[in-house]
Parts: C-alpha cells; structure tokens; sequence
C-alpha cells in the first residue's frame, strides 16, 4: 500500500496548506490516442473537420512544438510523473515497454489532491498493465491519487474492459460507444464537483487501433474511418467546454488538449497524419512525438496565441502545481519546466533543451532551432531501431550509424543533414547528450538521477521484451 500521502516523498506538498480556495483555478486534460499533429482543422488537415477544437485555439493557445512520447504507456506516465520516462521507476518489470508506475511516484493527481481538488480520471490508464488481463489493481488510478476512475486499464489491441474504481463492470465494452461513455462519466464529475476545485483527466481511448465510431458519427467523414472517430472526438470535446462554459466556470478552468504520441502511419483507414512533419508513432523522428496541442482558459490564456515554443507533456506537472499554489515534489528531480508564465504570455519562449527518447534509448536532442539525432550505440540485432521496424515506414526504421543535425525551422520535414555545416552546433548538441545519459539515463547507462524506489534497475536492451510485445522471434537460446 502507498505511504500515508507519500510524506516521505513530498513533504513539502503535504506542509503547503490543503484549505479549499476560491482562487484555485480547476484543471482539464483531454489526452487522446495516436493522434497525429495534422488531425485537427486548425493544424492543417485537409478532410477531417474539427471546429470544437479548432475554436478552443482562436479562444486560447495553439503550440506548435509540443511533445510526449514515442508510444502510449511511456507518454502517460511522463505526463503523470513530469519525468521522462526513463528516469521514473517501474513497480515490477523495468525492462517494461509499457510501464507499470511505481506506487512510490508522485502523479498530478496526488500534488492536487493535497491541495483540497476533487480529482477524476476517466478513459484509458495503461500504467498498472498493458495487457486488460493481466493489470495490477493496486496500481490503478484510485491508488495513484484519483479519488474516481472510469475506464480501462490497458489498450484496446483486442479488446477492452471496463473498471468503475478498481471493480470489473463490463468484460468487452462496446468500442464505439468509448468516447460518449467516457465524456459522459467526466461531465457528472464536474457537475457534482462544480464549486471546485478540481482536475479531470480524460485520456480517450481513440484513435488507437482498433477504431470504432458511434453510428451518429460513422461514414460521415471525408477523413475515412479515422476521421469519423476525430470528428466524434471533437464533438464530445465541444460537449466538455459547454457545459464549463454553462456552469459558470470558464474563466476558473484551464482545458489542456493533446496527443500521447504520433499517428500509426501504415494501418492505412485506421491510421493518421504528421505532415509536414517525418514519419509517425513509435519513431524519433518529429512525427514520432511532436504532437497538437491546445490550450484554453478564458481571462487568464490570451486568445488566438500560437506559440512555437518548445514545450512537452513533462511541463504540465509542474505548470499545474503552480497555477495551483503549491510545488512538483522536491525530494527528487522533476524534467518538466513551469509554462504559466508562457501560457500567460508574461514570457515569449522558453531557453530549454528536450531530449527524445525511444523506449531506453537516447535519440536526439534538441535546442533552439536545432536537432541533433545521436548514432545508434545498442547492438544491431537488439536495436529498437529494429525491433519497432514494423511499425515505422522502411525509409525511416534505420539505425543512425553517425550524428545528424537538423534545422527545423528551415526544415520542418528532417530531409536534410547538415551537420558538416555547423560542427560548433554539433559539439555543443553532443555535450548536451551525455549530460542527459548520466542524469537521466539511456539503454547501456542507469542514469545517476534515475529512480527505483528498491524495485530491480533496469538492465540493458532486452531483446526477449520487444520480441514478446510485437510478436518477432526472439534470437536469444
């Protein structure tokens, strides 16, 4: 069972005062599934039309270089935690693809309930178990600072099943009724918990594999399956802000939509779209995790801002903790920086470098304007590179034999190295790198600053892990 309010873990959370105020603003994260970074209107796709959204982003911010992660379980624990995934700890199996969040880190939810919110979460969790059969209950949201969860532990590969708290109430739930289901559930809790504050967590199920769309919204896209299930997206969305709107609380709520990775890019219908950005899920390249995002809140988010500065779920840890009055935990190292003087726009950008990960592996890195991709160091036959081969496009599943450096205000697409060019960029992009690999960490090296709470350390690649995960016959005796 988790410490009593984790108080070794973050005191100075729990000494800050838990009086419910007036003044505390409530919090909405709206967190879907392998959405690309065109799949909105106002992001410049041509057949999926989303005017909710792209009227959330005349009314607020639109980020242009915001990012999570490569895959689904890792971006919803960096979102959680404020951490890239490599440094937080796993409960059980570190060598874990999608893992399994130890009881022992500190979760939004948690920094915000110390501080009198009402905290909900109603969707997809997938940190207590990948597999719908084999989660760990004591890892579910209710134990990780939610007073409330609706949804499903896992993904819906194949199918997906329905916990109320940590109670079983549907083996095979309907996928198409998924998006209402889940919206329906997060309006009840803001109406009974209306006089706040309080935080909503909905990440959607959808669009991941496998698709389904209600019959209100099925067919009716130019978009394809796919752009049925955004446009139904969208439209449940628009249900959220009205009714905040109609309760009286848009000037006291701030709305955070966005994606945990990039789209599939070779499931055809039941995939989406990065352009102009490379290549999709699961990869390092932009596509992979550079994701849409938006922010609302009336009064206190100026409206029709767009910002190209670089931000990441990582930041909404600490962002929120501050817009609530208190700290992220201090007791260890938190990757995400503050953005509420950003999101205010009492400052134009921020001076900070991201680092992109691949599962354990260190990709590239990122300042400025500028993007260093690393050299693949892991062996050949154990290269995630290789591993993730099936689902990347084949021009782009290519192990990095030297380092590549990228413009991306000139060239948002990667098409073109130029690190002959600039090789002062490159040295100081490469000093960057290995500072990141002995803090935080990458998939020959624990990093120094990287957490287990007693748990196993996490070992080299595991080639037996990718193998179990996407089906590839293991080379190991």
């Amino acid at each position: 069972m988790k410490r009593i309010l984790n108080i070794l873990n973050y005191l100075a959370i729990i000494m800050a005062p838990i009086c419910v105020s007036a003044a505390k603003p409530n919090f909405i994260i709206i967190f879907t599934d392998d959405q690309g970074y065109q799949d909105l209107g106002c992001y410049g796709s041509p057949d999926i039309k989303t005017p909710r959204l792209d009227r959330m982003a005349e009314e607020g911010m639109r980020f242009t270089n915001f990012y999570a992660q490569t895959v689904c379980g890792p971006s919803r624990g960096a979102l959680m935690t404020g951490c890239y995934p490599i440094r937080f700890a796993r409960q059980d199996d570190p060598n874990s693809i999608h893992p399994e969040l130890h009881t022992e880190e500190v979760t939004i939810a948690e920094v915000l309930k110390a501080q009198g919110y009402a905290t909900g979460a109603f969707g997809k969790w997938d940190l207590a178990g990948h597999n719908p059969e084999a989660y760990k209950q004591e890892l579910l949201p209710t134990y990780q600072g939610f007073d409330t969860f609706f949804g499903t532990p896992g993904s819906n590969d194949k199918y997906v099943k329905l916990l109320r708290g940590t109670e079983e109430i549907e083996q095979r739930a309907d996928m198409a009724t998924l998006t209402q289901r889940y919206t329906d559930e997060a309006l009840d809790f803001i109406e009974a918990h209306k006089d706040g504050p309080f935080f909503v967590y909905i990440p959607h199920t959808m669009p991941h594999t496998k698709l389904a769309a209600s019959a209100e919204f099925k067919g009716k896209s130019a978009g394809g399956l796919y752009g049925d299930v955004i446009e139904e997206l969208d439209f449940h969305i628009g249900r959220v802000l009205d009714q905040v709107e109609a309760l009286g609380l848009a000037e006291s709520t701030y709305v955070i939509f966005t994606s945990d990775n990039g789209p599939w890019l070779i499931r055809k219908q039941h995939g989406g779209h990065a352009d102009p950005l490379r290549s999709g899920k699961t990869s390092w390249w932009e596509g992979g995790l550079r994701v849409p995002c938006v922010m609302w809140a009336p009064g206190r988010i100026p409206a029709g801002v767009e910002t190209d500065a670089v931000a990441a779920t990582i930041d909404l840890m600490p962002t929120l903790a501050n817009l609530a009055g208190t700290t992220a935990p201090q007791d260890r190292v938190i990757d995400g920086v503050d953005l509420s003087d950003l999101i205010h726009e009492t400052a134009e950008t921020l001076d900070r470098v991201y680092f992109y990960y691949q599962h354990d592996c260190l990709r590239a890195v990122r300042f400025g304007k500028w993007k260093l991709m690393l050299p693949h160091t892991e062996p050949v036959e154990t290269s995630i590179a290789t591993k993730w081969r099936n689902h990347i496009k084949k021009a782009d599943a290519i192990r990095i034999p030297t380092a590549q450096l990228y413009d991306l205000d000139a060239d948002i697409g990667e098409t073109s190295d130029v690190a002959d060019r600039y090789p002062e960029i490159v040295t100081e992009l490469v000093k960057l790198a290995e500072g990141a690999r002995q803090d935080i960490g990458d998939h020959d090296l624990f990093g120094e600053n990287a957490r287990t709470f007693g748990a196993a350390r996490r070992t080299l690649s595991n080639e037996s892990a990718y193998a179990e995960i996407f089906k590839i016959p293991s080379k190991k005796k």
